[in-house]
């Protein structure tokens, strides 16, 4: 069990690494292997998914596709694009620089949603576990597995970083001042509709996640 004066909860997907990019070149890479018909499919496959468990199951849903295209030599080829990904290539600027100095003034943990498998493998691949000294954290549902991020990085106050205002606003309801949340306006959820209008707001609006190296202890509304 850790201590710190301030533990950063950081998300990975459209904060540090640009994963509407990657769902793109998924996209590209079915289309070109499958047809335009099976990479539509393969993303209904996806959605349904997502709905049944709440998280992006890339992998689960590559194993339906499977069941539809089981003759198609190119499926062997899926696997390697998926787990062999340069995750490294799509992190949003200055992403691990942010990391080090959230280092320098506190102590950062990842704090993600996603599978068991290929969520660890895009964080590790992307450099972002060896930034953070292996504190990742990856549940189904992050904003119902707070008490068990204070039970594991214990601390008076903590910072969430995240591009999805919904889930800050959830995160905010339940640590109240306890929490700073920092909204990052990158990414398709960050630019929703309705995204403004997420009660309680943001504690703080950026609109890059580099921003944050100009941040000290002051702007997330912790004495030094």
């Amino acid at each position: 069990m850790l201590s710190s004066e301030i533990v950063f909860l950081v998300d990975v997907d459209n904060t540090l690494l640009d994963n509407d990019r990657f769902q793109a070149d998924l996209g590209s890479r079915l289309e070109h292997s499958f047809g335009c018909d099976a990479r539509r499919r393969y993303w209904e496959m996806f959605e349904s998914l997502r709905e049944r468990y709440g998280f992006a199951d890339y992998l689960g849903s590559l194993q339906q596709f499977r069941a539809e295209f089981d003759d198609d030599p190119g499926l062997l080829g899926m696997s390697g694009f998926l787990l062999e990904y340069p995750f490294r290539s799509i992190l949003y600027p200055q992403a691990l620089e942010v990391v080090r100095h959230l280092r320098a003034i506190g102590r950062p943990v990842v704090l993600s949603d996603g599978d068991v498998v290929f969520q660890p493998r895009k964080i590790d691949h992307a450099g972002i576990w060896d930034a953070v000294d292996g504190a990742v954290l990856i549940y189904l549902h992050k904003e119902k597995a707070l008490d068990h991020v204070r039970r594991r990085y214990p601390a008076p106050h903590y910072v969430a970083i995240d591009d999805k205002p919904n889930l800050l606003a959830a995160m905010k309801a339940q640590l109240g001042d306890e929490l700073t949340t920092v909204f990052v306006r990158q990414g398709h959820y960050a630019l929703a509709s309705g995204s403004a209008s997420v009660q309680p707001p943001p504690d703080r609006v950026i609109e890059r996640v580099g921003e944050l190296l100009t941040f000290d202890l002051s702007d997330f509304e912790v004495s030094s």
